[in-house]
């Protein structure tokens, strides 16, 4: 199977041809043709997959097709929950509709909204926006979504997670009734099953993995230590000269700070990513860390969304995270479109809990390394009696998760 075998017109071809792409992902097979049939489409697809071509490229055609239009309002509507992927997502549209005259626009808060307001005045065909800043700009009346003929949800569970779910409802309430709706998500809750029930007009249904199943190419694999010892493990690993870029979780904004002082204090060169920082600071980072002049980004989840680098071979969990879905977000960002990818979790007493949930979510035992020299053979096992027989207190409940609060306090 080839692009050419999906009925898309030369122009995108061409714009494939250019970036080396010539096979399409199982998702981008899939979901193509039936998003150039005009239906709406539900699908369940993983981070790294490929997702971004399976809507930007139709609705390119799509919208090519239909021929220019004489009114400023947008056509399609892409809905993102961060502002690195709406900069993700824009630039893909960027690269795939180079040779069409279409005109695409990027909206996100971070930053003054004066460059995007004055933007809006000219035409853009295709908007893609964060649910926030969007809903800020329709509120002062500085655009339309009358014209809107096409919708993308994209990563709908990670809007839910950070609490956009009202505001995407207000979104919709703004929206034309008879439009084609697509609705992307790595996750399939209930809360976004009954999301797309009330959005979704007899949709096709696309599932190109199991909901909430990791990646079977990426390497996953599991260090027992402490948490006093986590520094110690990370230098000990960076030496490694098979790593040659690696994305750093941490759970905290501080936390990612404390790591990046670290590593950067050891002479290993690095950096932060999370939601205390500009917009311009994190666009530097990441543009350094793609070019290769850092070998270390460091990121809290909702900051990393939207961080597509090739060729990135290790994810390291510093931190496990305290929802099981976060850890499938986490590990997909390396793997990529079908490339290998390298999953390196640390787990010390307290985070043990987490670790069996993850293991449930993922159903199946992420290999442990022995014997290195920062382990804890108590931790070993699938008891807790290492943890009470240290007096290490012992979680009994997971936080509940954190809903309606706002973006900046998530990250």
């Amino acid at each position: 199977m080839s692009f050419n075998n999906l009925q898309l017109i030369a122009p995108l071809l061409k714009a494939l041809s250019d970036t080396c792409y010539t096979t399409p992902t199982p998702v981008q097979e899939q979901s193509i043709p039936v998003i150039l049939q005009n239906r709406d489409v539900l699908a369940c697809a993983q981070t790294g997959t490929g997702k971004t071509a399976s809507f930007a490229l139709p609705l390119l055609q799509l919208l090519h097709l239909q021929g220019a239009t004489k009114q400023n309002n947008c056509r399609a509507l892409i809905l993102v929950p961060t502002r690195e992927l709406a900069l993700q997502v824009a630039e893909s549209f960027g690269v795939y509709g180079k040779y069409l005259s279409l005109k695409h626009l990027a909206v996100f808060g971070g930053v003054s909204q004066y460059n995007q307001v004055k933007a809006l005045r000219q035409k853009a065909d295709v908007l893609i926006a964060t649910p926030g800043r969007l809903l800020d700009l329709l509120n002062q009346g500085c655009l339309s979504l009358s014209n809107i003929q096409y919708l993308v949800l994209d990563e709908a569970d990670r809007m839910l997670d950070m609490g956009f779910v009202n505001d995407v409802r207000k979104i919709l309430s703004r929206l034309p009734l008879q439009r084609q709706t697509i609705l992307f998500s790595a996750t399939m809750p209930t809360e976004i099953q009954q999301l797309a029930g009330t959005l979704l007009s007899q949709p096709i249904k696309i599932t190109v993995t199991p909901p909430a199943t990791t990646v079977d190419r990426i390497q996953q694999s599991l260090y027992y230590t402490e948490k006093r010892f986590k520094p110690s493990l990370l230098l000990q690993l960076l030496k490694d000269e098979r790593i040659q870029t690696v994305l750093v979780f941490a759970r905290t904004k501080h936390g990612a700070d404390k790591i990046t002082q670290n590593l950067t204090g050891a002479g290993i060169k690095a950096a932060a990513i999370h939601g205390n920082k500009s917009q311009s600071a994190r666009q530097t980072a990441l543009l350094n860390f793609k070019k290769g002049a850092i070998k270390v980004l460091v990121a809290t989840d909702i900051a990393a969304r939207g961080i597509d680098v090739d060729h990135m071979g290790h994810v390291i969990n510093y931190e496990l995270p305290n929802e099981p879905e976060t850890y499938v977000h986490r590990i997909g960002r390396t793997g990529r479109a079908g490339a290998e990818g390298i999953a390196i979790s640390f787990c010390d007493y307290e985070e043990k809990l987490y670790l069996r949930d993850i293991q449930k979510l993922i159903r199946k035992t992420i290999p442990v390394i022995k014997g290195h020299a920062f382990d804890v053979p108590l931790m070993h096992g699938d008891d807790f009696k290492a943890a009470d027989s240290l007096q290490i207190p012992r979680r009994t409940n997971r936080p509940a998760k954190r809903k309606g609060r706002s973006f900046m306090q998530h990250i």
